[in-house]
């Protein structure tokens, strides 16, 4: 190994691959030999062709279903507003979910692609409702 000076004093040491093999006494032809792109690494197996973007595109084009359920926590007039403030929601659309989710249990109040879903359902549940997404058959 050489050793370089630093500007600071402090000294640096580089290994120079000439002393490595003088050091060892051999060549190490693992190292210089680079790695051919056709053969795949030792303990490696290559798997079969999979259509990336067709499974991206299936995921997201299937409607996923934001379903809010009753609870007795949240007062009727607090769902309206969430709803408005959430989902965008008319007066009148969001007093019509609220008053299914009060009588019937649960309403779905959107169906989106899966990642809008869960954003939905993440926003819904900050505001303390208490919702799940499923998907949509």
């Amino acid at each position: 190994m050489s050793q370089v000076e630093s500007m600071l004093g402090a000294r640096i040491l580089i290994p120079i691959r000439q002393g490595i093999e003088a050091a060892t006494g051999h060549d190490c032809p693992a190292v210089d030999a680079p790695l051919s792109a056709a053969s795949p690494a030792p303990g490696t197996e290559t798997s079969p062709d999979i259509a990336v973007e067709e499974k991206l595109k299936e995921a997201f084009e299937r409607g996923w279903s934001v379903i809010v359920w009753n609870d007795p926590v949240n007062l009727m007039d607090y769902v309206v507003y969430v709803f408005k403030s959430v989902l965008k929601m008319n007066e009148q659309d969001a007093s019509k979910h609220m008053w299914e989710v009060h009588q019937k249990g649960k309403s779905v109040v959107a169906r989106e692609t899966r990642e809008k879903s869960e954003l939905l359902v993440h926003r819904l549940r900050g505001f303390g409702l208490n919702t799940t997404m499923e998907q949509t058959p």
